[in-house]
């Protein structure tokens, strides 16, 4: 059985039919977390989670440069073609040759968060066949086609993005996107009441719904917020002492929603002690995004399927990459192990797609005395 069709068998016993079907099997899921650290060495890391309600059979592929593209368009003409101008590395999900997240070969990383009810794509004409991408292609397409955040910036208004509908599934996912580079820069990338948006993101966080600009606000209200612990009070003849270590973060919202996860995201990618190298960096953002691993039942809907089953998202997959050392790391709901494939050792004028398994269980390895 193909992977796309053991995905496709999952869904259809995990989840309702019909229109709750349509509305949930989202490309992106709903409480995806993204930061980017910055190393001592020069080191960016652009790290993120991905949530879904069942089990996306992602892989970990490697697009070859001159790998060939024809975008999605809405009224079923091919849309824009181009080849691969850099390769690339990444998560995919339901076996589509598109990344959901990747780095490549020039230390660009960005990623696809799902998006829900603020994405509002650009108009359609038929004439605009030729320049259009659909909303689930725009990631790949940045990686292939990009060095920099500044090229990203410079071009993309020239590619139509409108709404179109998945075929497989039946609807048009919403999603917005997060890229990065090796020089630290960093953008959001929104399509709102049909215009594109590309906002600077010099925090360097992303979750989902609303859009960035209201995240951005929201965290106005956090202003008290301190890496360093509050001092003691004294209230008429009373000294109140903090209770313990971490009092400046206290009141953060701790819940799974996106503003809560974006307010907690910016306070723990900002107090973590500075990293030395990237591999320090790799390693203090698996740590932080440890904060936004989503256990199995934790965020879940009131209501059974049609089936009888929980939907709840969990957290199938995090990975971390190294824009500097072109690195890119990752670990699995089953297995917390930490695994990495570089672009060195790599031929990145293959013929083919790599396609490599992320699947296996938690290695638990004795202790040695």
């Amino acid at each position: 059985m193909t992977t796309i069709a053991r995905f496709t068998s999952r869904l259809a016993t995990t989840v309702a039919t019909g229109a709750l079907v349509l509305a949930t099997a989202l490309l992106p899921a709903q409480a995806c977390t993204g930061i980017m650290l910055k190393a001592g060495d020069g080191s960016v890391i652009h790290a993120r989670t991905l949530e879904f309600g069942i089990d996306l059979d992602s892989e970990l592929l490697v697009f070859p440069r001159g790998y060939a593209r024809t975008g999605t368009t809405p009224d079923g003409k091919p849309g824009k073609t181009w080849t691969a101008k850099y390769a690339s590395i990444g998560m995919n999900g339901a076996g589509l040759s598109i990344l959901f997240d990747g780095l490549n070969e020039k230390g660009l990383a960005a990623g696809m968060f799902y998006f829900p009810g603020s994405a509002g794509y650009m108009p359609y004409a038929a004439g605009d066949a030729d320049k259009t991408i659909a909303q689930w292609e725009v990631l790949s397409y940045i990686l292939d086609s990009y060095a920099s955040v500044a090229e990203v910036k410079a071009d993309i208004g020239n590619v139509v993005v409108p709404s179109v509908v998945f075929s497989t599934w039946g609807f048009a996912p919403d999603a917005h996107y997060t890229v990065r580079d090796a020089t630290g820069a960093s953008i959001v990338i929104e399509y709102v009441g049909g215009k594109l948006n590309v906002w600077d993101a010099p925090l360097g966080v992303i979750t989902n719904s609303p859009t960035f600009d209201w995240h951005m606000t929201n965290l106005r209200n956090y202003i008290g917020f301190s890496i360093t612990n509050a001092p003691p009070v004294t209230l008429g003849p009373i000294t109140l002492q903090p209770t313990g270590m971490g009092s400046g973060m206290l009141g953060m919202p701790g819940d799974f929603t996106p503003p809560s996860r974006f307010v907690r995201a910016v306070a723990f990618s900002h107090s973590v002690l500075p990293q030395a190298t990237g591999y320090d960096g790799v390693l203090a953002a698996f740590h932080i995004l440890n904060n936004f691993d989503i256990p199995k039942g934790s965020a879940r809907d009131g209501e059974k399927d049609a089936n009888g089953n929980i939907q709840a998202d969990y957290t199938l997959w995090t990975s971390v990459a190294d824009t500097k050392a072109l690195k890119y790391y990752f670990r699995t709901y089953e297995n917390s192990q930490i695994r990495v494939l570089g672009f060195d050792g790599l031929d990145l004028d293959a013929k083919d797609v790599l396609h490599i398994p992320i699947t296996g269980d938690e290695v638990i390895a004795p202790a040695k005395p």
